[in-house]
Order: structure tokens, then C-alpha cells, then sequence
């Protein structure tokens, strides 16, 4: 088996959410060089009308379309999903990739940063897939499942508040719901995983990774003394998303740098 086969898309449909900009503009573009049919929303359409409009002219196998979608309600919701079944009947990956955050010190942070929060960062992750399941079981078949990926973080795995306590909550809510899924779905052929990322150049990030003497200064704090690049995340996407993935679900990869495996120093350092 050749490597094109491992890790091509070409004839899959994906849909990723927030696939404008950060960590889903670079799954966009990996699964575009793979041969994938990308659909792009995010609550600005017109940014995934443009950035459609980049990866079709890259001259890559695959192609791009963006339009307007928010999963922050039920209607918003409800709204994604038919536009989606107005311009595909096959789905064959989703890329739960749309989140937002809300910074505030201990003391000082509001009740509502929960539940607008939550409503998109779980709720609408939850929502979206359980509404897509009719397509992605369709096209499914057990030698060639169809593949959900949320995106979590590293904050949703170790105990990192750092003022953003619904967010870090909510994508440990995500991962514990990637493993649900991941055993309620095996048996209709269709795998669910997700990547825990750590510092990735995003509009979200833009405070700590806005500039490239504050990534330097970030990536000094990464095991791996770097921030994450685009090559980090399409390399995961295209594994859980191709034939090389099929066997792997209710996996969480920690696209972390190290951050994952962080602990307290070695409690017999000093007598070393």
C-alpha cells in the first residue's frame, strides 16, 4: 500500500466549522492537497468565501467552497446542516473545529462566560454531529469509515486555567465526548477522535502567538521548545482522516509540542 492511498482524500466530502482561520484553515488546506471536496463555515462567511478562494488556486487535487454557518444555537445549527444538504449527499468527514474563549482572573469571571461558552464549545459540537450522523452513516462502510474529528486542547487535559476556565472546561468536555462517540459509533463504521493541541499561530491565540518574538517566547515554555505548525496539524488530520486512520477511533493525539506529559520536576532532583 502506497502512501497515496494512506493518506489521500480523493472522492471524500468534508465539512470543517471554523474553517477560516488557525488550526481548521490548515486541516482546509491539507485536506484540499489530498484531493477532498472542503466545505468551510464559520460565522463569517465572506473570510471562508475567500479562503476557499486561496485553496482553489493552489492547483491542488481537491477543491474548497466557504458560506456562513454558526453553531452557537439550535438554529444556527439547524441552519449548517441544510446548508450543507443544499450543496452535498454524501458527507464522509466532519471537522468539529469552531470555538471561541473568554479570559477573566479567578474572582473576577462571569456566569455567562459558561454558557456562551459552552454553547458552542460542547452543545454545538454535540448537535451538529448528532444532525450529520444520517450522512455520515450513508457513506460509510466498515473497510472505510467515515471519520468525525473535534478539536479539544491541551487545557482540556491538564490543569490549565490560565483565566479561560469554560474554555479549558469545555474542551475536556469535548474529549470526554470524542470517547463516547467513539464507542457509540464503531458499529455503524464511523470513527471519532480528536487532537489535543497546544500553542497554534490562531486568531484566538493571537495575544501570545501574534508575532514571531512571541512565539519564540512561548515555545521556550513547550517541551519541544516551538510553537505548533501547519505541518503538525495536517499531518494528524490527514492520518485520522485517511485509510491509515480507519482502524483508530475514540483517540485523543496530543499535538501538544510535550505539554501533555508536563509535570512537577523529579522529586529526588535535588539529591542528584
Amino acid at each position: 500500500m502506497d502512501i497515496e492511498t494512506l493518506f489521500g482524500l480523493k472522492g471524500k466530502t468534508a465539512l470543517i466549522t471554523g474553517g477560516a482561520t488557525g488550526i481548521g484553515r490548515m486541516a482546509a488546506e491539507a485536506m484540499v492537497r489530498a484531493g477532498a471536496r472542503v466545505l468551510l463555515a464559520s460565522r463569517k462567511g465572506e473570510a471562508c468565501e475567500a479562503v476557499a478562494a486561496e485553496l482553489n488556486g493552489l492547483g491542488a487535487s481537491g477543491s474548497a467552497e466557504g458560506f456562513a454557518g454558526d453553531v452557537a444555537s439550535e438554529e444556527g445549527v439547524d441552519a449548517l446542516v441544510a446548508a450543507v444538504k443544499a450543496r452535498t449527499d454524501t458527507l464522509d468527514i466532519l471537522m468539529n473545529n469552531a470555538g471561541v474563549t473568554w479570559g477573566a482572573p479567578l474572582g473576577q469571571f462571569p456566569f455567562a462566560a459558561w454558557e456562551k461558552i459552552n454553547s458552542v464549545n460542547v452543545a454545538g459540537v454535540f448537535d451538529l454531529t448528532q444532525k450529520l450522523l444520517p450522512m455520515l452513516t450513508a457513506s460509510a462502510s466498515v473497510d472505510d469509515p467515515s471519520r468525525i474529528i473535534n478539536v479539544g486542547s491541551v487545557m482540556g487535559e491538564r490543569e490549565m486555567g490560565d483565566g479561560a476556565y469554560s474554555y479549558a472546561a469545555s474542551k475536556a468536555a469535548v474529549m470526554h465526548l470524542t470517547k463516547i462517540l467513539g464507542k457509540e459509533l464503531a458499529g455503524h463504521a464511523v470513527t471519532v477522535n480528536a487532537l489535543a493541541p497546544g500553542p497554534f499561530v490562531s486568531r484566538m491565540t493571537a495575544f501570545a502567538t501574534g508575532s514571531e518574538a512571541l512565539r519564540e517566547k512561548v515555545g521556550e515554555d513547550v517541551p519541544l521548545r516551538r510553537v505548533g505548525r501547519e505541518e503538525d496539524i495536517a499531518g494528524c488530520v490527514l492520518f485520522l482522516a485517511g485509510r491509515g486512520g480507519a482502524y483508530v477511533t475514540g483517540g485523543i493525539i496530543p499535538v501538544s509540542g510535550g505539554i501533555n506529559v508536563m509535570s512537577g520536576p523529579n522529586i529526588f532532583e535535588s539529591a542528584m
